[in-house]
């Protein structure tokens, strides 16, 4: 990392030089060292679609996924994240083409108010992409660390099995 000081009137400003690439997009930033990742997605690359919840790591909605792991974006530096790959719900999916997960919280009502959805989708990514065929004990087990106080879960435990049967032909209980 490059440091370099920026001096915005009389208040001298260190920043750091990042280069992340975001959704399979490259982008180099300036960056101050205490920027919380969560800020820098939707402050600097205006993606917005990392919510953000608690603000201590307890909820899981801010979760994004940093070099293929579920990250809580709220707990981490963007500048510790030189040369790393993240995903963020916008990479998941588009309106006309939904991703797996995305059709299948809408057609489960794996959502209500919508709050929790991004942390849910990223960690369900995750799960899947470990473990391509989990039972619903599975699927609990891996969002227990996502906080929803709409649906009671079910519908998304539901949503998420009917993903993976779609997209890997599981067939487990």
């Amino acid at each position: 990392m490059n440091k370099i000081a920026n001096v915005t009137g009389s208040t001298s400003v260190e920043t750091v030089e990042i280069n992340v690439e975001v959704n399979g997009v490259a982008y180099t930033r300036y960056v101050e060292p205490r920027l919380l990742l969560s800020d820098f997605l939707r402050q600097e690359l205006g993606l917005t679609g990392t919510h953000v919840g608690c603000e201590h790591g307890v909820c899981g909605v801010c979760n994004v996924m940093v070099d293929g792991a579920t990250t809580r974006s709220c707990l981490i530096f963007a500048s510790q994240l030189d040369n790393a790959k993240i995903e963020t719900v916008e990479g998941l999916g588009r309106v006309n083409a939904l991703h797996p997960l995305q059709k299948a919280f809408w057609e489960k009502h794996g959502l209500q108010c919508g709050f929790c959805t991004p942390g849910m989708l990223m960690t369900a990514k995750e799960l899947l992409s470990r473990n391509p065929n989990p039972t619903r004990e599975d699927i609990r087990e891996a969002i227990s660390g996502n906080l929803c106080r709409c649906t009671g879960y079910q519908t998304i435990i539901e949503a998420i099995y009917s993903a993976a049967q779609e997209m890997h032909g599981a067939t487990n209980g």
